[in-house]
């Protein structure tokens, strides 16, 4: 046969159809990881070196100038330091708030430009401001108000400087390294100083090194580096490389501002792929109210959901931490509300959480549905004198704990809604239950919205009704947990107020108390004009972990024993 013949070079249709998918899929990917190499400049670290890393979180913007409403607002920032920048997302001006975190490499140039801009048919500059990244302290989260120059108005943000220029990889000895952990100075926080009321206490970490991890290539060994993150601070290691035996030798220093806060420790690999798939190797949560001071101890990696144990040979990280903080003004930060953490992840439908959280609330209505028989039981007793404590009893009951029935009762009107489209029947409203000649009286007007506005609408009913649930659920795992001292600091606190209460109650008259406390209410205000109003019971509450973060915080075994047990007299 001639290899020459046409019928001889016929390809089948299928196989060219395979290949150019192939190729197609080879240019998607090839455009991507283009896109992500000029995104990133650290793969450039081989041609010049880095002094640290800058992580900016932007959060908000107030005060901006006014300008016409012509077209969709679209407000944005843009940062530039060197030869990198970054442009946030567009975000609505009447609200302009992002919550975005990005991550910039400091080489020689210390000025960071940050530029807002107004974008509609056309752009209109807001205003500018310079940071000189010299004059802030490193390996420690600065939280800015930065004022802009060209225009009016100010910016949001939170800088850290952290992972220093890449070292030489040591040896792999985790216990003989040479690096004191340096405890804080008690001083500064004694019960009785009450000099800067934000500040709680400090609290001093030390990440030796990592063993165990591993990684889906050849070698199995990985480019890794640690996140420290407390509250809003955020701190990097350096990246230690080529190796499965890690080891930084790193000490950090956090403000502590609630000691109620977890320390969050997560490790990540630098490699290409990972860091494109935004996963990590392992993370963990400690509480900083469990912290033994001066105990070096391994701690075992959990997985993203922090309930098992993560990808590797039993992966486990080395620390030694020192926890200080004044009880006094620990006491009083837990009244006030807890703070904000401005990068959090979305919220999931989770249907399973919703199932459960469901089957909780319907036994909590059986329980007031037993209390309310009691309670029309209570009338038929002989007894007066018992009728009247327990009718005492239960609207002491009703007082403390409406509360949460409030937000409980609300979702009532949503779940039915929601039960109805589940069972694919006609939702019928509860309030033309009541009133069943409404649609006789009044006329509805037509509705013109699309498929697809109706489907973000019940995306966000669902949602709604989905965190109404989960709120309620947690309230109440909070308040059993509260009693069953599962934060033993919280629970005496509870106790101690109470006994102080009785002991006011007993020597002074209520009416005084009354008054003092009418006082308060109606002063505190005048006292303090920057203050936000809150709950203050709400706001102890909420320090109380629930199960979900109980199963978080539940720490896994270690093969190797201590490598130096706890000095009991050292220990808080």
């Amino acid at each position: 046969m001639d290899p020459m013949s046409p019928t001889a070079l016929a390809v089948p249709g299928e196989l060219m159809d395979r290949i150019g998918n192939g190729l197609n899929i080879l240019r998607d990917h090839g455009k991507k990881v283009q896109k992500y190499l000029l995104k990133n400049r650290k793969f450039e670290v081989s041609k010049k070196s880095w002094t640290s890393i800058v992580n900016i979180v932007l959060i908000e913007a107030k005060d901006l100038p006014d300008l016409p409403a012509n077209g969709s607002s679209g407000l944005y920032c843009k940062f530039k330091l060197g030869g990198e920048s970054h442009k946030s997302k567009q975000v609505h001006k009447t609200k302009p708030i992002w919550r975005e975190r990005f991550n910039l490499y400091l080489y020689d140039d210390n000025a960071l430009e940050v530029n807002v801009w107004h974008k509609t048919k056309q752009k209109n500059f807001m205003g500018r401001c310079v940071i000189d990244l010299s004059q802030l302290e490193k390996e420690k989260t600065h939280d800015l108000w930065q004022e802009l120059d060209c225009g009016f108005g100010s910016v949001h943000l939170l800088i850290t400087l952290s992972g220093s220029d890449r070292c030489i990889v040591a040896e792999n000895v985790l216990t003989t390294n040479g690096v004191h952990h340096e405890p804080p100075t008690e001083e500064k926080f004694q019960w009785y100083r009450f000099d800067n009321w934000s500040e709680v206490g400090q609290l001093t970490v030390t990440v030796h090194g990592a063993k165990g991890l591993t990684a889906l290539n050849i070698s199995g060994n990985i480019n890794a580096y640690c996140v420290l993150e407390l509250d809003n601070s955020r701190i990097q290691t350096h990246t230690v490389k080529g190796t499965s035996e890690h080891n930084w030798n790193k000490n950090f220093n956090f403000e502590v501002n609630d000691v109620t806060s977890t320390l969050d420790i997560t490790v990540y690999d630098e490699s290409m792929i990972q860091s494109m798939k935004g996963e990590k190797i392992g993370k963990v949560s400690i509480p900083l109210l469990r912290i033994n001071n001066n105990e070096k101890r391994w701690y075992a990696l959990k997985d993203r959901l922090k309930k098992n144990s993560a990808r590797g040979n039993c992966p486990r990280i080395l620390l030694e931490m020192s926890l200080v903080w004044n009880p006094v003004k620990a006491s009083m930060r837990v009244l006030s509300p807890k703070e904000t953490k401005y990068i959090q992840k979305p919220a999931k439908f989770d249907i399973p959480l919703i199932y459960s959280n469901l089957i909780f609330v319907k036994n909590i209505f059986k329980v007031f549905q037993i209390g309310n028989e009691h309670l029309k039981q209570v009338f038929e007793w002989d007894n007066q004198e018992k009728s009247v404590c327990a009718l005492i009893g239960w609207l002491i009951f009703w007082y403390f704990f409406r509360m949460w029935m409030t937000p409980l009762l609300l979702t009532l009107p949503f779940a039915h809604y929601w039960l109805t489209q589940r069972n694919n029947n006609v939702p019928v409203p509860l309030y033309q239950i009541a009133d069943e000649d409404y649609q006789e009286e009044e006329q509805e007007p037509k509705d013109d919205k699309t498929i697809k506005t109706r489907i973000n609408e019940l995306q966000d009913l669902t949602l709604t009704i989905k965190n109404a649930i989960d709120y309620v659920v947690s309230l109440l795992e909070r308040i059993k947990n509260l009693v069953n001292f599962s934060v033993p600091y919280l629970s005496y606190l509870v106790i101690i107020t109470l006994i102080a209460s009785s002991i006011a109650l007993y020597l002074i008259p209520i009416n005084y108390l009354f008054m003092a406390l009418g006082l308060y209410k109606f002063t505190r205000k005048f006292l303090n004009p920057a203050r936000v109003p809150n709950n203050d019971l709400l706001d102890f509450i909420s320090r109380v972990p629930d199960d979900e973060i109980l199963k978080q915080w539940r720490e896994l075994k270690v093969p190797e024993p201590n490598l130096n047990p706890p000095d009991p007299a050292k220990s808080r």
